[in-house]
């Protein structure tokens, strides 16, 4: 018989061994052999598929509910292996998005194999119960998609994904296209660091947190070098006509600052500009010109349409905003302007 375990609650005859290394592995505790000896299993440094293991020593013994892989549990190895992997951005919205899970899953803890189909539909029940949130809802159940297909993958379970078949709710998507009488109202009425990035934005067709990354250095060779955030994309965009004019205009203007920075967007005071701050002062300067409706990031969006149409191919503006395919492309400008066609006669 294995010995009791010293700490309340402690899982019966599953021992840890943490080594100098800082891994912790997991025994189980067959007891004494013949000889008198304690003999104990190894069942590994993973603590969800130790305790499947030990499950399976334990035979038909009864499991107390320590004992029981939670939701919790698998929701850490997840974010330890997998959510460090992603783009900080990413990071920090799936982050979010378990918080939300663990409010309902792990309150009280749940098994992992409680979740069911079932399960899944009262979460987004309850998630949107005040109205809102229908977004954030959908990205939450992909996410918990994710992290049970991430459970199957290591072991932790054989059971089907409790979200397929489950559908989500209708997303209509944004489809704000600022005109140009609107980006010239905007852009008046702004002041010079916002008349900056607006025109790097609009020239160069990235998201606002590319735009506000872009140093001196990723100038060169004659192009503006890209590496998205998001994608992890590369892209070479050609320094030419209007860029070329605003690059230098750019370097001009930051010669005269005392504090020098070498990104290409910077405040009054030579420092960086964040996206959060960024969005502050396009607000600020939307409120001035009596335009309603519009974000910083719609730049990237009247970017892509207006290339398409001024090229007459999509590709163009494909290449441009770093899409993997055409479709993601058209979807993306024509749900802004809507498709152009000509009349019957």
């Amino acid at each position: 018989m294995g010995r009791k375990p010293k700490k309340a609650g402690a899982i019966p005859r599953l021992r840890e061994r943490r080594q100098k290394s800082g891994i912790t592995y997991y025994y189980y505790d067959a007891g004494l052999d013949d000889d008198g000896k304690r003999k104990e299993l190894p069942l590994g440094s993973d603590y969800g598929l130790a305790l499947r293991e030990w499950a399976k020593h334990e035979g038909g013994r009864k499991t107390p509910a320590v004992a029981v892989l939670t939701f919790r549990t698998v929701c850490d190895s997840y974010r330890r292996e997998v959510i460090v992997t992603k783009a900080a951005r990413t990071q920090q919205d799936n982050r979010k998005e378990l918080d939300k899970l663990l409010g309902f899953f792990d309150d009280p803890p749940c098994p992992l194999e409680a979740i069911t189909p079932v399960r899944v539909r009262q979460y987004l029940t309850w998630r949107t119960k005040g109205g809102t949130g229908m977004v954030r809802a959908n990205r939450e159940k992909a996410l918990l998609s994710h992290i049970w297909n991430f459970a199957r993958d290591k072991g932790y379970t054989a059971l089907p994904n409790p979200c397929a078949g489950i559908k989500g709710f209708k997303e209509t998507g944004r489809d704000a296209y600022i005109e140009d009488d609107q980006y010239q109202a905007i852009r008046a009425a702004a002041d010079t660091v916002v008349q900056d990035a607006m025109d790097l934005a609009y020239l160069t067709g990235q998201r606002p947190a590319d735009v506000l990354r872009l140093t001196e250095m990723d100038v060169r060779d004659g192009s503006v070098n890209i590496r998205q955030a998001k994608t992890r994309a590369k892209l070479r965009i050609v320094v030419e006509g209007e860029l070329a004019v605003l690059l230098e205009r750019l370097r001009s203007r930051k010669a005269g600052q005392s504090v020098r920075s070498t990104y290409l967007i910077v405040s009054e005071r030579g420092e960086p500009v964040s996206v959060a701050m960024m969005s502050r002062r396009w607000a600020k300067a939307c409120a001035a010109a009596g335009v309603e409706g519009l974000q910083f990031r719609d730049l990237r969006a009247k970017a892509a349409t207006d290339k398409a149409e001024s090229a007459g191919d999509i590709r163009e503006a494909q290449r441009q905003l770093g899409h993997t395919t055409v479709t993601m492309t058209e979807h993306y400008t024509r749900q802004r302007r809507g498709q152009k066609a000509t009349p019957t006669r």
